[in-house]
């Protein structure tokens, strides 16, 4: 009879085998029909890499603790092992980034407004440069999140300035504040006759067309990175509850190596050894 811990690795790694197949297909599925998005394009290869790395190592675990052969088991082990460092690493490296970000709240709204300023260098230069805004900016059109503004958000300004808008809701889908545009309803701001009420970069590229609004203003990347923030510090606990799932997943895969060298190397009938 099969020894216990092969066989919870055995279960494991079916359910493992199951989710890579689906990610496989949806991705290799995005890519046959053709997209038409920058963010799709975003998700469709790491969903691909995620899909595949999920059967190999299934595959390994299967193979290893249903047939017994160490070799296969091995492997499996070396790259659970890898993923936990992978994973301990990236959630420490989560927590050090986002260890600054706080919105500033606007005097007399519900609202915060955010500055660069207040989030780390790395999430800075790497998050919202030039080369990702375009995929970040083509996410944000096609969530059409600053759609539930007119559905959802009163439209006369008393009520819509009390309202608690999200960070990106807040920095995309508005001018800032200290612009001093004239709010006509949740999406369209008229500029005052004499200008801005600063020399801001961000009063100028706001536009009352919908797919343009402030995606390409500075106020806007600092919304997604408080977003981002708060993601990545939800991602850190969800990580660190992986972690030690992997690391179990680990300890019991350790022990069905040892159940199979100490398994017979002769076959046994009738009850004796032949």
């Amino acid at each position: 009879m099969p020894r216990l811990s092969n066989v919870v690795i055995g279960i494991l790694n079916g359910c493992t085998l199951i989710i890579g197949l689906a990610a496989t297909i949806a991705s290799l599925y995005l890519r046959i029909r053709g997209v038409s998005t920058d963010c799709q394009k975003v998700i469709e290869n790491p969903l691909l890499i995620l899909g595949l790395l999920l059967l190999v190592l299934s595959l390994l675990g299967l193979v290893g603790s249903l047939y017994r052969l160490n070799f296969m088991l091995y492997l499996y082990l070396t790259i659970l092992f890898l993923l936990i460092l992978g994973t301990l690493a990236f959630t420490i490296f989560a927590i050090l980034v986002t260890n600054k970000g706080v919105g500033r709240t606007v005097s007399g709204k519900g609202y915060s407004d955010y500055r660069l300023g207040d989030y780390s260098h790395w999430l800075q230069k790497y998050v919202v440069n030039e080369e990702h805004w375009n995929e970040i900016r083509s996410c944000l059109v096609d969530a059409r999140i600053c759609d539930s503004l007119r559905n959802n958000i009163p439209q006369v300004p008393g009520e819509f300035y009390k309202k608690n808008l999200s960070p990106i809701q807040s920095g995309c889908c508005k001018p800032p504040s200290e612009c001093g545009f004239e709010l006509k309803n949740a999406t369209l701001w008229t500029m005052a006759k004499s200008g801005p009420a600063v020399a801001e970069a961000d009063c100028k590229k706001w536009s009352n067309d919908k797919y343009a609004l402030c995606y390409a203003c500075n106020a806007c990347k600092r919304g997604v990175l408080s977003n981002i923030r708060k993601d990545w510090r939800l991602f850190a606990v969800f990580n660190g509850c992986v972690l030690a799932f992997i690391t179990i997943v680990y300890c019991i895969g350790c022990c069905a190596t040892r159940n199979n060298k100490s398994r017979p190397s002769y076959p046994i009938m009738y009850g004796r050894r032949v």
